[in-house]
This record gives structure tokens, sequence and C-alpha cells, in this order.
């Protein structure tokens, strides 16, 4: 179905969400007919944060607002829709369209399959109903579960789309990029140099798939990295977590920009607790690569004053390979909770492969060299 079609059959004007790659054809959609502008389309920090926007868009219209995500993100959905949406609250109607990653019988990576395997039973939980658009899926089935979902709407309770793999097409052909040009395979090759033996955790996304390609191929071993292959926006904290049970040890975490925002709370919680063994780096492509390349609001907030307010001891910024050397340096040969956003272009290797070991091996080998 082309996606075009989805959103006529919807009939809303105010979409928000976290972009996912099997909704890429959506997002791009959406891309191309509103761009980001808000009165439309905002690209949220994290799933519950759109939930309290279609909230609000709501409040103020009396219209149904669309919330779209990955499955992933049903759980960061699960508060605002039972202490807020719920008709045994406020009783605000909102659509979801939902990417199902991990679909029963559909291979995809670890971190997708007990997501997929609870997707529709985390709907039922929330008393959500709900429709899978598949690609066979006819238009007029579609129609008929929206008008369906349009009593549920009356009543002030929510429905939502599942969207199966390759369900969506669209026409619109976007190119996201920026004006940086330091590539993040680049950027994380320099960081690996660096940190040596020291233990690292990388987010979720390309920058672990990255990360791992590189060790692969200097044949450096993997015991030294943490690949944070799900719950993105909470690779900083599990850094946290090892750095006080660590002091010995200089943790490093490879952050991305879309993930710094999705927790960002969690900047200030590790100010308060201010290890002087950390060392927190945001890769900043502004934009949510991994998922397709749609901008996040990074490319519109300093990430290093926010670093500043939350009480980070050192802060840098790099946009060269001569700020990004320098900021390296003065990092491994300091103390302190240190911060460094580094700046670089939209892009991966098109042949980029994906961890050849499972996240449990990679959590065994991992604990193992944190013990030496």
């Amino acid at each position: 179905m082309k996606a075009e079609t989805l959103l006529r059959i919807i009939g809303a004007d105010f979409y928000t969400g976290v972009p996912d790659s099997q909704l890429k054809s959506l997002c791009d959609e959406l891309m191309a007919r509103y761009g980001t502008d808000p009165r439309h389309h905002i690209i949220g920090a994290n799933e519950g944060n759109c939930a309290a926007l279609a909230a609000g868009y709501h409040l103020a219209t009396g219209k149904l607002p669309v919330v779209y995500l990955q499955n992933s993100g049903e759980g960061n959905i699960i508060n605002p829709v039972a202490s807020l949406l719920n008709p045994e609250v406020y009783g605000i109607p909102v659509l979801f369209i939902i990417g199902w990653r991990g679909e029963p019988g559909v291979h995809d990576e670890p971190q997708h399959v007990y997501q997929g395997q609870i997707t529709t039973s985390l709907l039922d939980q929330m008393a959500i109903e709900w429709a899978v658009i598949a690609k066979d899926t006819e238009e007029n089935e579609v129609q008929e579960a929206m008008d369906r979902f349009r009593k549920a709407f009356s009543e002030g309770r929510q429905a939502a789309f599942v969207i199966r793999k390759g369900a969506l097409t669209t026409e619109a052909s976007l190119k996201y990029e920026n004006e940086h040009l330091m590539t993040r395979e680049d950027l994380i090759r320099r960081i690996a140099e660096f940190t040596g033996t020291d233990p690292v955790v990388s987010t979720t996304g390309k920058a672990s798939r990255e990360l791992y390609e590189i060790r692969e191929a200097q044949g450096a071993g993997h015991g030294y990295d943490f690949l944070t292959v799900g719950s993105m926006g909470h690779a900083s904290s599990i850094a946290l977590g090892i750095a006080l049970q660590k002091p010995e040890k200089r943790v490093w975490c490879i952050d991305g920009d879309g993930a710094c925002l999705m927790h960002m709370g969690a900047m200030a919680v590790m100010g308060a607790a201010a290890p002087e063994n950390l060392i927190h780096i945001v890769i900043n492509n502004e934009a949510h690569e991994t998922v397709g390349g749609m901008p996040t609001a990074a490319g519109h907030a300093s990430l290093t004053e926010v670093a500043l307010a939350c009480g980070y001891q050192k802060v840098r910024k790099a946009e060269t390979p001569e700020e990004l050397t320098k900021a390296l340096q003065e990092a491994k040969e300091g103390r302190g909770l240190f911060f460094l956003e580094a700046k670089c272009a939209i892009g991966a290797r098109a042949d980029l492969g994906r961890p050849k070991t499972t996240p449990a091996e990679n959590k065994i080998a991992f604990m193992k060299e944190l013990e030496t």
C-alpha cells in the first residue's frame, strides 16, 4: 500500500513520532508533505514525548492526532497511554502507527525478537484496538479498520495500525544530508585508537556495528566493547553504572544525537554523580540515520551547553579531525566527567555488516574483560 493512501484514509493533519526503518516510506511521505513544520509534523525525542504532544494537539483542536513509532518504543508510551490517554483518566483519542520489528516468523536482529513477540499483546494490555497492514492488505480493509477505530476514538480510546515489513511504499525520494565532513566510521576509528584497552559502551544502531567491524579489521577482539544493540537512549546510563563501580578504569561511551535526546535526563544524573573516569562522546549528525536519515532536534540544540548546565566538568566540541584528536587526547590524559560533541556527516558504507556474536556472548566477554 502506498503511504499516501494510508494518510488519505486516516485523514489527520498532525503527525508526531520517532522514525523507524519499517516506516521509512511513511516518514518520507510525511517529510515530503510537511517537512518539519511543527503545526503538522514533529519528530519527537521519544515516543512518550510524542504521545503527550498528541494529547496537547487534541486538547487544542478536538481532532485526531497520529503517533508513529517502532514497536521498541511501546515501552515509552505505556505511561502516557495508561495514565493520560486512557478513558479512565482523560479519554484522549490517538491513532498509533507501529512498525513491527521482530514479527514472529520473520528473521530480525536479536534485540527485536522478544519485542516482536509481545507487540500485539502489549496493545491488548493497554486496551488499544489494532489492525495489521501487510503487503497484500487491500485499501478497503484499511478503510474498514479505520471506520471501526472511529468508534473507539469517539469513546476516548486509542487504536493502532501495526505495519509489517514492506507493507508501505512511497514515490517520495528524499536525500538527507548536512554540512559536516567527518564520517561517523572515521570518528569511531579514531576514538578506538585512544580507548586502547579501556571499556567502551556504544549506542544502538550503526555506531555499534561500525565499532564491531573496526575491531574485527584490527583483530583486536570484542571484549572491550559493550554493544548496546537495543534500549535506545540508555548507553550513557549503562556507562555510568560501570564507571561508578570501576573507578580504577577509564570508561568511554560512544553515543548518538538521537539516543542522547531520547533520554536526555540521564545527562543531569551523570552530572550529579560526577564520576571522574567517564568520557561521554555524542556523535552528532543531526539525524536518525540508522532508520532512514530523518532529522533530530539536535540540529537546533547545543549539546555542549546542555552538558555544562548538567554539571559535566569538561566540555568540548569537535568539527574537524584536528579538533577531534585534541579533544580525545585531553580526555585520555585528564580526569573528571568529560563530554565531547563530535559533528559528523550523514552516511555509512552500503556493505556495513552486523555483529556476528550474540548479545549474550558480548556480555560475557565484556564482563570477563572488566574483571581483569
